[in-house]
């Protein structure tokens, strides 16, 4: 619809039309490398550093938010999830926090993936119209005509820009990138005696991590309320296994556990934190030992973002000719409600994840069926290229 038009005259008694409306200046988002702008709400986002997982939760890990992953039953894929998120920090120039009671996090800095820096560059424009071109010719002469018309079956879950990084998990990072970084560790077992009894529902041990969280955001110049004395950056919070036994939480250990309010508020006033500066956390809770369904429902809705990963390991699944693909399956229990009326829902439910020698990626679990005797299905390696990659960066990933 056009815009209505005023006519004006001026003093020499020239008459001029001009709009009632006047362009919007858009606004200037915060500047920071490793972020940009999510196109759903406008949020500031962060990649995961796993492009697959950036895609089934809408594009990105959104800047003051919290993800939650429900650990699977050996804590080998979400202590992996945990690593590919450092290490996109310390590739993005981000400051690090880790905090943990039962390794020590220099352990975990120090198995952080390798990443990819020499990726693929993108083909030349009339490169790629010709081999469009030529796959398209080729797809003609494989399908018969009556199937020419059908919309084709996206697999893979691939987002229409690349953002993050690949990394090769057989491999570690450099101690020299690993120190280019500024980290800030928690570990519990070094922590001094607190001099006096919590006075909230909070544990000790959780009451120390948040004020240590809260000392690192206000000194470090996260605050977002304070003024910046410096260039802004990215606090990113890597916390793992809270709720387990050595936290000093007994929610592993009964069913009706005498502090059922340490975690949660802990996880509300983390919250708070992260919703007035410039960090985002990364949370990992042993869901499977914790024995109340109910309290394990008030930590999920107490996240922005949760997911669950089922391991095969160990269970019957494992042997099942079904998955005999993958590792385990991806379960998406909350999804964030940021500066939107509906939130980004993803297209399908049946995720599934699998760790090759190299990478890890997130699938669709089930594949399309055939469309006729004579066509083949998709081949393998182009169903293993992985939701959320593209057709750079592969080369060093893919066997």
């Amino acid at each position: 619809m056009a815009a209505p038009v005023r006519s004006m005259s001026s003093p020499s008694g020239i008459t001029c039309n001009t709009t009632s409306f006047q362009k919007k200046s858009r606004s200037k988002l915060v500047s920071i490398p490793g972020t940009r702008p999510s196109v759903q709400n406008g949020q500031l986002i962060v990649s995961t550093g796993v492009t697959s997982l950036d895609y089934v939760i809408g594009g990105g890990l959104a800047v003051g938010t919290l993800l939650l992953i429900e650990e699977d039953r050996y804590d080998s894929y979400s202590r992996m999830l945990l690593k590919y998120f450092l290490s996109e920090g310390v590739i993005c120039g981000h400051e690090l926090f880790v905090a943990s009671a039962q390794d020590h996090p220099d352990e975990i800095l120090q198995e952080l993936p390798a990443p990819i820096l020499d990726d693929v560059t993108s083909p030349q424009p009339g490169q790629e119209q010709a081999q469009s071109s030529d796959s398209d010719s080729a797809d003609d002469m494989k399908i018969a005509w009556r199937y020419q018309n059908l919309p084709k079956v996206q697999t893979a879950l691939a987002s229409s820009a690349r953002f993050g990084h690949y990394y090769d998990v057989s491999k570690t990072m450099s101690p020299d990138m690993r120190q280019a970084s500024k980290c800030h560790t928690f570990y519990l077992p070094e922590q001094p005696p607190a001099e006096s009894t919590p006075t909230s529902s909070m544990s000790e041990a959780y009451m120390a991590l948040l004020k240590a969280i809260q000392r690192v955001i206000h000194q470090q110049g996260f605050d977002g309320s304070a003024p910046q004395s410096k260039m802004r950056n990215v606090l990113r919070l890597g916390l793992h296994s809270l709720g387990s036994a050595l936290w000093g939480d007994d929610l592993c250990c009964r069913e009706s556990p005498a502090h059922s309010h340490s975690l949660t508020t802990f996880l509300y006033a983390l919250r708070a934190l992260l919703r007035s500066s410039l960090s985002v956390a990364m949370v990992t809770v042993p869901s499977h030992l914790i024995q109340s369904r109910v309290l394990m429902g008030r930590i999920t809705r107490l996240s922005d973002t949760s997911i669950a990963l089922e391991s095969f390991r160990g269970s019957e699944k494992e042997t099942n000719p079904l998955y005999k693909d993958y590792h385990g399956l991806l379960h998406v229990r909350e999804v964030p409600h940021l500066n939107c009326l509906v939130c980004e829902v993803p297209d399908t439910k049946d995720l599934a994840f699998k760790l090759k020698r190299k990478q890890f990626t997130i699938e669709r679990l089930h594949l399309p069926p055939d469309l006729s005797d004579t066509v083949s299905r998709v081949s393998k390696v182009e169903l293993a290229a992985g939701c959320g990659s593209s057709a750079t960066g592969n080369k060093h990933l893919d066997f």
